[in-house]
């Protein structure tokens, strides 16, 4: 108790120089990988001419990132309890920082993949680490003001990625998007230095490692499968999901508890989430392709039109959060990827010689206001569905869940639209490929609004202990989530469990 209580400490504030530093060097560490979702893929069209690679290598340049991300982020936490959280989280960065530089060194294809891969590792140790290095550090009643500070601010990196990228590559060249990351990290590495050390003394037991390594291993066979299209390989990675299964429901503290899909409101949630975030993955993975290679647009150029959907996330997912505490989390996760689906069906009018004020601004502003009216329900019903102590496996969960959508929507769009090879130069290809893809992306919206609406309560009551079904009696409100204002491009934000304001 004496080691937890030293760790714990009265814990600092906001105001003070010690916690703005904690807070500074939280923000521009999550803050990389955050950038990352939106800056790479307007270079992805600059990559492919400059390394001369076909359109899978770029399928694998955004799908190596999360796979190795999606796989491991779920342990990342766990590692920062045991071994300390600042320890992981500068381990991480540093991690993450070699990486990019490797990425901007690539001579070819597959070594920009390796090192994207490895990028994805550091990915998976800083992003929950800066949220449990706050969750330490700063005191009980200033943790909350700590947490909403670093999502807005990390939302804020989010919603610069696609100017600063399209700056970036059209300036010094698409290197430079992970060269970037340099000096930001060095400015959190000399943040980190006073930072005080925590970890819950409590942990015990072996990580599951095994079931990382399985759960790598299956989507990656399936991913590859999707990319290659070789069927073989797709049968082998649906074999190791079910040894995935298998080894997470006998394992001791598994990485993945499976018991959490017993929540019957849990397991929608995450089907909503699948169905969302598929469809955000598909349209940004090939709308800056299409802007660049199909309309002939400079990657800033390109990086500034989708700019509007960031912005207006960042801007409204705060009110809209408010509003569905208000009114409930039914209507603004139906209506929210409606609107979405709206929003791409009027990009399916993006054609070469379009205005951009006519065609493109009137559908990525639609698309901004739908997903900004849906992140914050979505993220207060996964919170709600389990107890209340368990609100942090709900979070990581549910953005590993998302991180898994858009890597499946990214391997297997072009092979669902007929975008293949060198298809990604030809204008007219793209043209008509990105089409039939705003259309598949409104699809996906529509389902998840579908599932929404019929499994969805019309007000979100926190499960109690024993019955996690999202229903208690006596009808108490849930805790609003910490992360009121995100730019959740890449994934629902992570939000803090109840676990880390014990003592550790």
């Amino acid at each position: 108790m004496a080691r937890q209580e030293r760790d714990h400490g009265a814990g600092v504030a906001v105001r003070e120089p010690a916690g703005r530093r904690v807070l500074g060097a939280a923000v521009f560490g999550s803050g990389m990988a955050m950038l990352d979702g939106t800056i790479v893929t307007v270079a992805l069209p600059r990559i492919g001419a400059d390394l001369d690679v076909p359109l899978s290598d770029l399928q694998w340049t955004l799908n190596a990132y999360m796979l190795t991300l999606a796989g491991l982020i779920l342990l990342g936490g766990g590692l920062g309890d045991r071994y300390g959280r600042r320890r992981v989280f500068v381990i991480g960065v540093i991690w993450f920082t070699l990486a990019s530089l490797l990425c901007g060194i690539a001579p070819n294809g597959n070594a920009l993949i390796a090192a994207r891969a490895l990028q994805g590792v550091g990915g998976a140790l800083l992003t929950p680490g800066s949220l449990a290095l706050i969750q330490a550090t700063f005191r009980p009643g200033e943790r909350a003001k700590a947490v909403g500070l670093w999502s807005g601010l990390g939302g804020v990196a989010t919603a610069c990625g696609p100017f600063l990228g399209g700056w970036l590559v059209d300036g010094p060249g698409w290197r430079w998007i992970f060269f970037i990351n340099v000096p930001f990290a060095l400015v959190v590495l000399v943040l980190t230095r006073g930072v005080p050390e925590s970890r819950d003394w409590d942990a015990s037991g072996r990580f599951d490692v095994l079931g990382a390594a399985l759960a790598a291993l299956a989507l990656g066979g399936v991913t590859y499968a999707l990319i290659q299209r070789t069927v073989w390989v797709a049968a082998v990675g649906v074999v190791v999901g079910a040894l995935f299964v298998l080894r997470e429901r006998r394992a001791p503290r598994p990485m993945l508890p499976l018991d959490v899909f017993r929540s019957r409101l849990f397991t929608a949630a995450n089907l909503v989430t699948l169905c969302l975030y598929a469809a955000i993955g598909g349209v940004f993975f090939l709308l800056p392709t299409q802007l660049q290679n199909g309309l002939g647009y400079s990657a800033l150029t390109a990086g500034v039109a989708t700019l509007p959907t960031t912005l207006l996330m960042t801007a409204l997912s705060g009110p809209a959060g408010a509003l569905a505490q208000r009114i409930g989390p039914r209507l603004p996760m139906t209506v929210g990827p409606l609107i979405a689906a709206a929003g791409l069906l009027l990009l399916h009018r993006v054609h070469p010689g379009g205005s951009y004020w006519t065609t493109i601004l009137p559908g990525v502003v639609v698309q901004g206001l739908g997903m900004s009216l849906f992140v914050a329900p979505l993220t207060a019903t996964v919170l709600a569905s389990l107890e209340d102590r368990r609100a942090g496996v709900a979070s990581g969960v549910n953005n590993a869940a998302a991180r898994v959508a858009q890597l499946f929507a990214v391997a297997a769009l072009p092979l669902v639209i007929g975008l293949s090879t060198d298809d990604y130069r030809d204008a007219g290809a793209v043209d008509a490929a990105f089409g039939r893809a705003v259309l598949v992306c409104a699809g996906l919206m529509a389902v998840g609004a579908l599932v929404s609406w019929f499994t969805v309560p019309g007000e979100l009551v926190q499960a109690e202990k024993g019955r996690e079904d999202g229903r208690r009696p006596g009808g108490e409100r849930p805790a609003a989530p910490q992360c009121r204002t995100h730019c959740a491009v890449s994934s629902p934000p992570l939000e803090p469990g109840p676990h880390h304001d014990r003592a550790r």
